[in-house]
């Protein structure tokens, strides 16, 4: 392994996915993905011995989301993503987009609210602790659009455009930290635009999907721009090894070509889940109004016709 001034270069052998693709994990990811499982799983357990019942699809969401964290960071990609552009990209990409979703889509804050006991007698336990947090000052700001879209676009731009990246890809601490960033990120931005989980912020249909594609282009014009560089724009993947046979140019582009397409991926997902949230959310409503009609004998639908009628009557 040698260290070059802009960042860590390491002699690997060439990129394959198959027998190339083998554990070397990252023990801060490894550790965190295991405990969230653990959890998730211990929440859905205690449901289920008190009888209630949690959707499959929430804990198969959640699960897919996690691994493919682990799969980014616990695997030889992450050894990959510290000497290739394009493989750090698939990193980036996957941790801050399409993890993110699949985890909210899992409603890991619903889960917990249901399955953590209440303290009683005025104390606070987790349960109580946690839905301080979801009703504080703090949390209402990071969640509020007017941070989360430009922390999205400054994670981007301010981040590779900056000699912020190549301090943090200085190490696999910070190549960690800068993924966590990403995670945290993506988490905070889709929270409210999904619309599971309960949170500060929890606007009309219309105006999440507005959120949604206000943050979407700035994805494609970085991946644009990475695409049209002429000369290599990060430092740290200037002279990649030897021993990988690729030009830094053109595994520039392909980084850029993956930012481009994942502006789209997400996109797509997350809109197909707000359209099927609508519909769901129109059928409950039309169930609610069609019990009160049958309580009150249809009350409503009879002072409308009695109203017409007087307009008739007064018009005769």
């Amino acid at each position: 392994m040698e260290h070059s001034g802009h960042g860590m270069v390491m002699d690997l052998p060439p990129f394959t996915l198959g027998r190339g693709l083998h554990w070397s994990a990252d023990p801060f990811f490894l550790v965190a993905c295991l405990l969230g499982l653990a959890l998730y799983g211990w929440g859905v357990a205690r449901l289920l011995r008190r009888g209630d019942a949690w959707p499959v699809g929430r804990t198969v969401s959640f699960a897919v989301g996690v691994l493919t964290v682990a799969l980014m960071m616990c695997t030889r990609l992450n050894d990959y993503g510290m000497v290739m552009f394009s493989v750090h990209m698939v990193q980036h990409m996957v941790i801050s987009m399409l993890s993110p979703i699949l985890i909210l889509l899992g409603a890991p804050i619903t889960l917990a609210l249901r399955a953590l006991p209440t303290a009683g007698h005025g104390r606070k336990g987790p349960r109580e602790l946690l839905l301080m947090l979801l009703h504080s000052h703090y949390m209402r700001i990071v969640t509020h659009p007017a941070f989360t879209i430009p922390l999205f676009i400054a994670s981007l731009y301010g981040l590779y455009f900056t000699p912020l990246f190549d301090f943090l890809m200085e190490s696999r601490t910070g190549h960690a930290a800068m993924m966590v960033h990403f995670l945290a990120v993506g988490l905070v931005f889709f929270w409210p635009i999904m619309g599971v989980d309960p949170g500060p912020h929890r606007p009309g249909y219309l105006m999440r999907m507005l959120e949604l594609f206000a943050g979407m282009p700035f994805h494609a014009f970085f991946g644009i721009a990475l695409m049209m560089g002429s000369t290599p724009m990060v430092g740290t993947y200037e002279n990649p090894p030897a021993s990988l046979g690729i030009d830094a140019l053109a595994d520039q582009t392909s980084a850029g070509g993956i930012a481009w397409a994942f502006s789209e991926v997400p996109s797509v997902l997350v809109l197909l889940a707000l359209l099927f949230q609508w519909y769901r959310s129109e059928q409950r409503q039309a169930r609610r109004t069609d019990r009160a009609a049958e309580r009150d004998g249809d009350a409503e639908l009879a002072a409308y016709n009695a109203y017409l009628a007087s307009l008739n009557a007064r018009g005769n």
